[in-house]
């Protein structure tokens, strides 16, 4: 039995992501003109399935060069139990960001460092002033079917590799642990919110990626893979940090 439902996406498509590393270079916003000033803030960015802090340097010098300390998740490769990952290194990366700025961290993640902040803003809404997803299936995993046989083989070895440290339907829907029930916890109002999509996503199922709350979402030209170096989906990021850094009175007059 597969741990997801299959999507009708085009995953050949992805390849495409490599223009928008090129558009981003050539985009004004990559150099911080027209967009707001961070406040110093910290800013947790977190990869997607079975990628690395390192994929994520573009955004990371990115945000350091609009006024914001970013930090890298430290998860290593996104291919494990989130709970345990969330548990065992995040937490700490999170913990290092609050103390280092005296302030409430900013969580952005990709693809299922999407869901991962999510549900980190859920567990935690006290020490979060923002949550942002780009291309994140926060409400069901319905994926490509390639990705979708690379899930299974992870699971597996999560199983074999933890055995009684995690619950049998570990990295699937069906899971019962505080991961996939933080992610189905409402965020606060004082927490800015925002899932940024595209409907040319060839990994997963673009309208699982939706909140479906039209302050929240934001949808973006582009590919699943290419969001994390997409121009358009950095001008809204940009937007939405300083949203967040408004007192609440001000925050839900901009949303209307």
């Amino acid at each position: 039995m597969r741990a997801y439902p299959e999507a009708d996406t085009t995953l050949w498509t992805e390849a495409l992501f490599g223009a928008e590393v090129l558009l981003l270079h050539a985009a004004p916003v990559y150099y911080g003109f027209g967009v707001p000033r961070g406040d110093g803030s910290g800013v947790v960015i977190i990869p997607g399935f079975l990628g690395t802090d390192l994929y994520l340097m573009e955004l990371h010098a990115w945000l350091r060069r609009i006024g914001y300390q970013p930090y890298f998740s430290g998860i290593g490769v996104n291919a494990e139990c989130p709970n345990l990952l969330i548990q065992r290194r995040l937490n700490q990366t999170i913990e290092k960001a609050l103390a280092e700025t005296g302030r409430k961290v900013h969580l952005i993640g990709h693809s299922l460092g999407g869901v991962i902040a999510r549900a980190v803003a859920g567990q935690r809404p006290k020490d979060v002033a923002s949550v942002i997803t780009l291309a994140a299936p926060i409400r069901g995993t319905v994926a490509n079917r390639a990705v979708l046989r690379v899930a299974d083989a992870v699971r597996l070895r999560i199983l074999e590799e933890h055995g009684r440290k995690v619950l049998p339907d570990c990295y699937t829907g069906h899971c019962t642990c505080n991961f996939l029930d933080s992610l189905r916890r409402d965020v606060p109002d004082c927490m800015v919110e925002t899932a940024i999509y595209t409907r040319h996503d060839g990994v997963v199922d673009w309208r699982y990626c939706r909140t479906m709350k039209p302050d929240v979402d934001v949808e973006v030209p582009g590919t699943h893979i290419g969001m994390a170096f997409n121009p358009a989906a950095y001008a809204v990021v940009a937007e939405r940090l300083a949203l967040a850094q408004l007192p609440s009175k001000e925050q839900s007059t901009k949303k209307q």
